[in-house]
């Protein structure tokens, strides 16, 4: 197993990043939170865990061990693989799946794209005790560098797009939740792209 892959970042995709390793460059799949933190040319550090399939080896790859564990750990329930792991890690952090399951918070699954009413109810069952309590304290990222300001609105486009929404249901969410956006910039932070994802994200659910 590849624990971990740690070199400069040579690309990077809506949905990938690829690693200089030695020479070679690893191609990883990462979340858009993941992604966010990474810049071209500076070095990074992900966890990472491979998916061996017939016919592919897929890395994908985390900022910590936390959330990489907790991939690993949502797709011991049926019905559950490493895209669909992926796409819950990319709407709730760790500790919000903790919570979400631990407290039977079955709208927090369902604004998951792929996670219906009754999957929601099935992966709560199946969860409950595999993934512990809210460990509470934040784990720190391991990937090196910062994600630009003013690009919040292409990384967020990105995201969605990975996570299967048409361009026209990407910019609606994204200019939706524009006015988030600002306020951080007004303030002189720097808009928090995972939460501008959550809401983005839950404008699409109440608009289907």
């Amino acid at each position: 197993m590849i624990a971990f892959v740690s070199g400069p970042v040579a690309a990077l995709a809506p949905t990938t990043a690829v690693i200089e390793v030695g020479g070679i460059g690893m191609a990883v799949q990462c979340s858009p939170h993941t992604l966010a933190d990474l810049r071209i040319g500076q070095e990074a550090r992900l966890a990472t865990s491979l998916v061996v399939r017939e016919d592919s080896l897929t890395l994908y790859g985390f900022a910590d061990d936390d959330q990489r564990q907790v991939f690993e750990l949502l797709q011991t329930a049926s019905g559950v693989g490493p895209r669909l792991a992926q796409a819950m890690l990319a709407v709730h952090s760790p500790d919000a799946l903790r919570l979400a399951v631990s407290s039977g918070d079955e709208k927090a699954l369902t604004a998951v794209p792929g996670i219906g009413k009754k999957g929601a109810q099935k992966l709560l069952l199946e969860l409950k005790d595999r993934l512990g309590e809210p460990v509470g304290a934040h784990i720190g990222r391991q990937g090196i560098g910062t994600a630009v300001s003013s690009s919040w609105r292409d990384q967020l486009h990105a995201a969605l797009i990975g996570l299967g929404y048409a361009s026209r249901e990407a910019d609606e969410a994204v200019s939706a939740v524009a006015p988030q956006a600002e306020a951080a910039l007004a303030e002189g932070a720097q808009p928090p792209v995972p939460q501008l994802l959550r809401a983005a994200l839950q404008t699409l659910n109440r608009a289907r």
